[in-house]
């Protein structure tokens, strides 16, 4: 539980409402230090934020369109939807991440222009390292020897894969099933729904409200909803750690 929340808000924070939305601005110091937390957060599931960042951004200009990265309604909703949905984020995903900026996966086509790449963290070198396959394998020796350690029994090893590839669990999560099931706030011309109003994926599962307000650094736009994130943006704004920019939208 420790390992998915860390990473699970980490995601939320860095990736998500600070690369891809600049929902609030820090030094380049305290930059640094969050990518680092980020990246001991992620372990072997770790992305450049700069490559999710874009990623989000298409979804968000092209949201159930053609050319949206991960629609559901691009997939059949048997079994195998999410995962072939993922499979093909992931593509698109190495293909930012290798510095494609017009390039085609399956029947898709993405041009990265410089305003979407605008106000990124990238930290290249950094990146390029943390993803290496070397250090995802050390990372993923970690997580098994502490099953090994501590589990109380074999069933608890079923858990193990998880750790492995979380970052893409949590993608799989909110970009499937916050498209398919829920409940909606707002009438969006897009598929969003909120999976929970006191939401377990920290704030991201309330995916109706942020496409409803996509730089609104609160997701929680009712009294009876809750957001885990926002909650450290409000501590780290208090901290003066970072800056919540002005925004209704």
């Amino acid at each position: 539980m420790l390992h998915w929340y860390a990473s699970l808000v980490t995601q939320s924070l860095t990736y998500h409402r600070y690369a891809a939305h600049s929902m609030f601005t820090m030094s380049a110091g305290w930059e640094k230090v969050l990518i680092a937390f980020t990246y001991l957060a992620q372990g072997s599931s770790y992305l450049s934020p700069r490559a999710y960042g874009i990623l989000h951004r298409l979804h968000h200009q092209n949201t159930d369109k053609p050319d949206d990265p991960h629609s559901p309604s691009h997939y059949p909703k048997r079994l195998f939807g999410p995962v072939l949905m993922m499979i093909e984020t992931v593509r698109i995903y190495h293909a930012i991440n290798m510095g494609k900026t017009d390039f085609e996966v399956g029947s898709k086509h993405f041009v990265i222009d410089s305003v979407i790449q605008k106000n990124l963290p990238y930290y290249p070198v950094f990146d390029r390292v943390a993803q290496t396959w070397a250090l995802r394998l050390v990372w993923i020796v970690l997580y098994t020897l502490v099953y090994v350690a501590f589990a109380p029994s074999l069933w608890w090893f079923i858990l193990i894969p998880i750790h492995y590839v979380m970052t893409s669990v949590h993608g799989l999560i909110i970009n499937w099933y916050a498209h398919t099931i829920g409940y909606r706030s707002y009438d969006a011309e897009n598929t969003s729904t909120n999976l929970f109003p006191i939401d377990p994926m920290a704030g991201e599962g309330l995916h109706n409200n942020h496409h409803q307000f996509p730089g609104r650094a609160n997701f929680a736009n009712r009294w009876y909803e809750f957001d885990l994130t926002y909650q450290v943006i409000k501590v780290l704004a208090w901290m003066r750690i970072i800056k919540l920019r002005t925004t209704t939208a």
